[in-house]
């Protein structure tokens, strides 16, 4: 009896962290191939968005913009194909709360 239930709260632990993790995000790709941050800001503006911070996290391009309305995004990107890995609105204090997420 005591190995089922270490063995069914291992199995709980599992699914509890699998869950987690389908959440985050992470790019590994060598720096060597990664695009510029230029490139980064000329795809951004190509969408018709303007560029108000380009960092790096967890191995991606992070970039927080502006769309044409003004309203604030941010835009998780695949450093070597600029693909994007997520996408969300942001709230600011001078945003409508429905404006926070797609």
């Amino acid at each position: 009896m005591r190995n089922y239930l270490m063995g069914t709260a291992l199995l709980a632990s599992l699914c509890t962290a699998s869950g987690t993790l389908a959440d985050d995000y992470a790019c590994f790709v060598p720096m060597t191939y990664w695009q510029t941050r230029d490139a980064v800001h000329t795809m951004i503006e190509a969408q018709g968005w303007t560029v108000r911070r380009i960092k790096v996290d967890n191995g991606c391009y992070e970039v927080y913009a502006r769309d044409n309305n003004g309203i604030g995004i941010e835009v998780i990107l695949d450093p070597e194909t600029l693909a994007i890995i997520k996408f969300e609105f942001e709230v600011y204090d001078d945003e409508p709360a429905h404006r926070n997420k797609a």
